[in-house]
Protein backbone atom coordinates (compact mmCIF):
# COMPACT_ATOMS: atom_id res chain seq x y z
CA UNK A 1 0.00 0.00 0.00
CA UNK A 2 1.03 3.63 -1.22
CA UNK A 3 -0.29 6.78 1.24
CA UNK A 4 0.93 10.10 -0.40
CA UNK A 5 0.13 12.93 1.86
CA UNK A 6 -0.47 15.94 -0.02
CA UNK A 7 -0.60 19.45 2.22
CA UNK A 8 -2.90 21.88 0.43
CA UNK A 9 -1.11 25.39 0.82
CA UNK A 10 -2.75 26.76 -2.16
CA UNK A 11 -5.55 25.05 -3.63
CA UNK A 12 -8.77 23.20 -1.93
CA UNK A 13 -9.47 19.56 -2.19
CA UNK A 14 -12.06 20.25 -4.54
CA UNK A 15 -9.57 21.74 -7.26
CA UNK A 16 -6.93 18.57 -6.69
CA UNK A 17 -9.38 15.79 -6.51
CA UNK A 18 -10.57 16.00 -10.18
CA UNK A 19 -6.79 15.83 -11.38
CA UNK A 20 -6.07 13.10 -9.10
CA UNK A 21 -9.70 11.19 -10.30
CA UNK A 22 -9.19 11.84 -14.16
CA UNK A 23 -5.10 10.12 -13.87
CA UNK A 24 -7.67 7.06 -11.99
CA UNK A 25 -10.16 6.74 -14.03
CA UNK A 26 -7.63 6.98 -17.16
CA UNK A 27 -6.28 3.71 -15.64
CA UNK A 28 -9.37 1.87 -15.61
CA UNK A 29 -9.41 2.49 -11.78
CA UNK A 30 -12.75 3.24 -9.31
CA UNK A 31 -12.03 6.16 -6.45
CA UNK A 32 -13.73 6.24 -3.01
CA UNK A 33 -13.62 10.17 -2.00
CA UNK A 34 -13.68 10.46 2.00
CA UNK A 35 -15.38 13.20 3.65
CA UNK A 36 -17.41 13.93 6.90
CA UNK A 37 -18.14 17.58 5.58
CA UNK A 38 -21.37 17.82 3.21
CA UNK A 39 -20.44 20.59 1.98
CA UNK A 40 -17.00 19.82 1.29
CA UNK A 41 -18.61 16.75 -0.69
CA UNK A 42 -20.99 19.05 -2.54
CA UNK A 43 -17.90 21.07 -3.55
CA UNK A 44 -16.34 18.80 -4.93
CA UNK A 45 -19.16 16.84 -6.63
CA UNK A 46 -19.54 20.23 -8.38
CA UNK A 47 -16.05 20.68 -9.14
CA UNK A 48 -16.11 16.92 -10.64
CA UNK A 49 -18.71 17.98 -13.03
CA UNK A 50 -16.63 20.79 -14.25
CA UNK A 51 -12.92 20.08 -13.93
CA UNK A 52 -13.14 19.76 -18.24
CA UNK A 53 -15.51 22.01 -19.91
CA UNK A 54 -15.68 19.35 -22.49
CA UNK A 55 -16.44 16.33 -19.99
CA UNK A 56 -17.40 15.48 -16.70
CA UNK A 57 -16.12 12.73 -14.16
CA UNK A 58 -18.72 10.51 -13.82
CA UNK A 59 -19.68 10.39 -9.81
CA UNK A 60 -22.53 9.53 -7.03
CA UNK A 61 -22.73 10.27 -3.32
CA UNK A 62 -22.84 6.83 -1.45
CA UNK A 63 -26.41 5.94 -0.78
CA UNK A 64 -27.67 8.02 -3.70
CA UNK A 65 -27.89 5.65 -6.50
CA UNK A 66 -26.19 2.49 -7.58
CA UNK A 67 -22.84 2.46 -5.59
CA UNK A 68 -21.49 -0.50 -6.84
CA UNK A 69 -21.74 1.06 -10.55
CA UNK A 70 -19.81 4.34 -9.63
CA UNK A 71 -16.47 5.33 -11.06
CA UNK A 72 -16.11 7.80 -8.20
CA UNK A 73 -17.77 7.21 -4.87
CA UNK A 74 -18.29 10.16 -2.28
CA UNK A 75 -19.11 9.23 0.67
CA UNK A 76 -18.32 10.20 4.30
CA UNK A 77 -17.16 6.38 5.34
CA UNK A 78 -14.18 5.01 3.95
CA UNK A 79 -15.53 1.74 2.90
CA UNK A 80 -15.74 1.27 -0.92
CA UNK A 81 -19.27 -0.29 -2.06
CA UNK A 82 -17.47 1.07 -5.53
CA UNK A 83 -15.25 -1.70 -5.29
CA UNK A 84 -12.58 1.64 -5.43
CA UNK A 85 -8.89 0.09 -5.25
CA UNK A 86 -7.83 3.79 -4.49
CA UNK A 87 -9.08 6.11 -1.66
CA UNK A 88 -8.89 9.89 -1.16
CA UNK A 89 -9.35 11.42 2.43
CA UNK A 90 -10.46 15.32 1.38
CA UNK A 91 -11.37 16.62 4.98
CA UNK A 92 -7.89 16.15 6.04
CA UNK A 93 -9.21 14.24 9.19
CA UNK A 94 -7.46 10.64 9.33
CA UNK A 95 -9.02 7.62 9.72
CA UNK A 96 -7.99 4.29 9.72
CA UNK A 97 -7.99 2.91 6.37
CA UNK A 98 -8.29 -0.97 5.41
CA UNK A 99 -5.66 -2.43 3.17
CA UNK A 100 -8.08 -3.42 0.74
CA UNK A 101 -6.92 -0.25 -0.50
CA UNK A 102 -3.98 0.58 -3.33
CA UNK A 103 -3.22 3.86 -2.74
CA UNK A 104 -4.41 6.39 -0.59
CA UNK A 105 -4.63 10.34 -1.17
CA UNK A 106 -3.91 11.99 2.28
CA UNK A 107 -5.31 16.00 1.34
CA UNK A 108 -4.95 18.06 4.51
CA UNK A 109 -4.49 21.58 4.69
CA UNK A 110 -1.75 23.24 7.13
CA UNK A 111 -4.26 23.41 9.83
CA UNK A 112 -3.98 19.85 10.18
CA UNK A 113 -0.45 19.61 9.68
CA UNK A 114 0.53 17.96 13.63
CA UNK A 115 -2.75 14.97 12.33
CA UNK A 116 -0.78 14.37 9.29
CA UNK A 117 2.88 13.92 11.52
CA UNK A 118 0.96 11.37 13.46
CA UNK A 119 -0.51 9.33 10.91
CA UNK A 120 2.77 9.40 9.05
CA UNK A 121 4.38 7.88 12.23
CA UNK A 122 1.22 5.16 12.75
CA UNK A 123 1.91 3.82 9.14
CA UNK A 124 3.62 0.47 9.75
CA UNK A 125 7.00 0.12 8.10
CA UNK A 126 5.36 -1.88 5.06
CA UNK A 127 3.63 0.98 3.92
CA UNK A 128 5.33 3.12 0.92
CA UNK A 129 4.86 6.65 2.18
CA UNK A 130 5.27 9.73 -0.14
CA UNK A 131 5.10 13.56 1.05
CA UNK A 132 3.85 16.35 -1.96
CA UNK A 133 3.96 20.17 -1.49
CA UNK A 134 2.63 22.84 -3.31
CA UNK A 135 5.64 25.25 -5.23
CA UNK A 136 3.78 28.02 -7.18
CA UNK A 137 1.35 26.03 -9.01
CA UNK A 138 3.52 22.89 -8.97
CA UNK A 139 3.15 19.58 -6.72
CA UNK A 140 6.79 18.53 -6.24
CA UNK A 141 7.58 15.83 -3.51
CA UNK A 142 9.40 17.10 -0.06
CA UNK A 143 11.86 15.04 1.88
Amino acid sequence: MQVDFYQLTRDPAEKILPVIAQRILDDDGRLLIVSDDSAQLDAISSALWTAKAESFLAHAKAGEGEDALQPILLSNNAEASNKARFVAIADGNWRPIEKEFDRIFYLFPPSHTDNARAAWRSLSDEVERRYWKQDGGKWVQGP
